[in-house]
């Protein structure tokens, strides 16, 4: 329910606002999980998401082929493989390297073999680089192992909760992570201005994954796993204003909206206000 939560919230009415022409390509047909079998406890509903995942990678590829900017909205964090995949897949084709920012509260890396829960919305930061199951990490045609963006070239911004194994993969593919001790201490301007320095260094431009529970929970109630102390509004605003001053920005996808969860849609107003900053919307 969380593309129809930011449908209400008006999405289409602030992009066009904006001037763009916005294309509503309408939503993938995702089968419920109370009506689905689960075979494998260390990769809940894995069929599921890879058809899910493999329709959206194609999706955003025509995107990009089509000269188009992709937002993909959500839901389940792990169609940040489709997104991740399909904008990757474009510039490969071109004989260009992709960057990217990811907003988000927790790591997103683990595997099969660290994951707590099986849940693949804990994963797909890993997968995107090369680690996991092979039907996900083979979405799209890339191999096995094969990674979309150069781990040298992705941050992790507004981190505070990562498990003691996923905290091991990485530190060893050597990801740079800024966590909220690094945002308390340094500030939202000069994390957010390294992490895009990081993620423009050779590539032709960016993809940003913004989780939302990487807002405070007091920012944001309708997400799945809040964790205190997050960004704030105007944190989380500069960020997307100094990702839109870049120029670098190719494709963006906002994650994790849970209308049952939220209170009179605010988690979703407050994400679509983030998506107009990020394409350009200004005070003045």
């Amino acid at each position: 329910m969380g593309p129809s939560a930011l449908r209400i919230a008006g999405v289409s009415k602030v992009l066009e606002g904006l001037g763009y022409q916005v294309v509503d390509d309408g939503d993938i047909t995702v089968t419920c999980p109370e009506v689905q079998g689960m075979t494998d406890p260390k990769l809940k509903y894995l069929p599921e998401i890879v058809r899910t995942v493999s329709l959206l990678c194609e999706k955003v590829q025509q995107s990009m082929a089509r000269g188009e900017i992709p937002l993909v909205l959500g839901g389940d964090h792990s169609m940040a493989i489709g997104t991740i995949s399909g904008v990757s897949t474009h510039y490969r084709q071109e004989g260009k390297k992709l960057g990217l920012l990811w907003f988000d509260a927790h790591g997103d890396a683990n595997t099969p073999e660290t994951t707590p829960s099986g849940n693949i919305h804990g994963m797909p930061l890993a997968v995107v680089l090369g680690r996991g199951a092979k039907e996900l990490v083979e979405v799209g045609g890339f191999a096995s192992n094969e990674s979309r963006v150069d781990p040298d070239r992705v941050v992790l911004i507004g981190v505070r909760s990562i498990d003691e194994c996923e905290r091991g993969v990485l530190k060893e593919l050597g990801i740079v992570v800024f966590t909220m001790e690094n945002i308390d201490r340094r500030g939202i301007h000069a994390v957010t201005k390294e992490a895009i320095e990081i993620a423009s260094a050779g590539t032709e431009a960016f993809h940003v994954s913004f989780d939302v529970d990487v807002l405070d929970p007091s920012v944001a109630t309708g997400v799945g796993t809040p964790s205190r102390g997050g960004l704030t509004y105007r944190e989380a605003h500069t960020a997307m204003e100094l990702v839109a001053e870049s120029g670098k920005l190719c494709s963006l996808e906002m994650a994790e909206v849970n209308p049952v969860l939220d209170v009179r849609n605010s988690t979703a107003e407050v994400a679509v206000e983030l998506i107009g900053s990020a394409l350009g919307k200004r005070i003045i």
